[in-house]
């Protein structure tokens, strides 16, 4: 990227602000006979401006604040919320709160997370990297990356256009146990979507480059040529027959295996039985040598944080170890509904490594023979309940270990719980734009339905 320049820094003084009206909201809470209280806060800022075909098509600041109240009275809960840190409108907006929980049924699995499970190391890992990008500068970036995608290659039509984003977030999670936890983070990005080929052959794709820190980004340059390349590379796709084929995900769509298996762990789907996988912890679900380890304390990782959303500390742990569910994924709430323990993950995951067994996708694609390279997925075609798996997709079509031609309008299917046991491969070539960080996913077999 150009030279990077650090923008003024506040979010001290918002942290701040932020924990004031936090606690002052647990002390309205207590002072109306709410037994337990939290309260989590943010305030968050960014500047994103999209461009197209040279042209500006949008320029747009965004300033958000949020407060979310939630109150006890015994296991009766309420909740309200407002994006207004005024006295009158926070005092309003706890008052609202008691007044829902008055009138709910009481719940024993109800209540903030157990006092002694709150976090007490408080650090902060790297996440936070302000960058004075104003308007003009943010749409010289976003022109730059379309015009060196679309000067890449002269098959190169149109553009979709170009955007560069830049934000930061400030937050405060606080309870009547006492605990007070403040976060900040910041993110950036820069994306390029172009279009090539005319009339009924032109096909669309795109690339992008997201990061916490502005000095971690790809160049426009390089958004542009990768977009570029990905684009021309889909024109001419060709049928293949249906049948039973070994399928090769590509890294950002292989990240979306791991998202439908934290689908069915969750205690949400495990508590209302709507998993697949539910009483399959100490089971194995995928094989031997495939382990899962959540790292929420990685230095300048995407989801790094001391604590979870109920205050909980976070802690290294495995999810999947040597092909064996070791855990589930589990708020205060949902444990108790299965009368286990909060797994610190009220929220979500935090950074996850997929352990790999192979080098790249090039190295994959070498090895599978004859097969498909899926690089783009379309439709929500995964049923966590029943593990019955059915997308859409287009890609690469792979004979004798290399690519031959582009694929597209095809449908891939299987179930869930096969599939993870499929898994042949999986790539040391992470993706490193998501807090999933998984390689290319090799699945020995599955349909694809192309011609008949």
């Amino acid at each position: 990227m150009n030279p990077i320049e650090a923008a003024s820094d506040d979010s001290r003084a918002r942290m701040e602000r932020l924990s004031a009206a936090a606690r002052e909201v647990l002390r309205l809470a207590a002072a109306r006979g709410a037994s337990q209280a939290d309260v989590l806060m943010n305030d968050d800022r960014g500047l994103s401006v999209n461009v197209r075909m040279g042209e500006v098509e949008t320029v747009e600041r965004t300033s958000d604040r949020g407060v979310a109240v939630t109150v006890y009275f015994g296991q009766r809960k309420g909740n309200a919320s407002t994006a207004d840190l005024q006295p009158g409108s926070l005092e309003a907006t706890v008052e609202q709160a008691c007044a829902i929980a008055r009138y709910t049924e009481p719940d024993p699995c109800n209540g903030l997370a157990d006092a002694h499970r709150m976090a007490t190391d408080l650090r902060e890992f790297d996440g936070w990297h302000p960058w004075s990008l104003d308007a003009d500068a943010a749409i010289a970036l976003a022109l730059e990356a379309e015009a060196a995608g679309r000067a890449a290659d002269p098959r190169i039509a149109n553009s979709d256009g170009a955007s560069a984003y830049t934000g930061d977030s400030v937050s405060v999670y606080a309870n009547s146990h006492g605990f007070l936890g403040a976060e900040r983070g910041t993110n950036h990005s820069l994306s390029l979507s172009l279009i090539a080929g005319r009339g009924d052959g032109m096909q669309r794709d795109y690339w992008y480059t997201s990061a916490l820190s502005p000095d971690d980004l790809e160049s426009p340059a390089q958004v542009g040529r990768k977009a570029a390349e990905r684009t021309v590379a889909r024109l001419d796709p060709q049928p293949i027959r249906t049948g039973e084929y070994p399928v090769l995900f590509a890294p950002e769509m292989a990240r979306s295996l791991v998202g439908h298996l934290l689908n069915a762990v969750s205690g949400g789907a495990l508590y209302r039985r709507a998993s697949f996988l539910l009483d399959h912890a100490g089971k194995r679900i995928l094989p031997p040598w495939f382990s899962i380890a959540e790292r929420p304390h990685v230095m300048r990782g995407l989801r790094s944080s001391a604590f979870d959303h109920e205050g909980v500390a976070t802690v290294d742990s495995d999810l999947v170890r040597d092909g064996v569910l070791v855990r589930y994924l589990l708020g205060s709430y949902s444990a108790r509904k299965l009368g286990l323990e909060s797994t610190g993950n009220a929220g979500g995951v935090h950074n996850l490594e997929v352990s790999a067994n192979a080098r790249d996708l090039d190295e994959l694609v070498r090895g599978m023979g004859t097969g498909l390279l899926v690089t783009e997925l379309m439709g929500q075609g995964a049923n966590t309940v029943t593990g019955d798996y059915s997308r859409g997709a287009a890609g690469f079509w792979v004979e004798g270990g290399r690519i031959v031609h582009a694929v597209d309008e095809l449908t891939i299917a299987g179930r869930l719980p096969e599939m993870f046991q499929a898994i042949e491969a999986v790539g040391a070539d992470v993706d490193r734009r998501s807090h999933v960080g998984i390689g290319s996913v090799l699945v020995g077999r599955m349909t694809v339905a192309g011609e008949a």
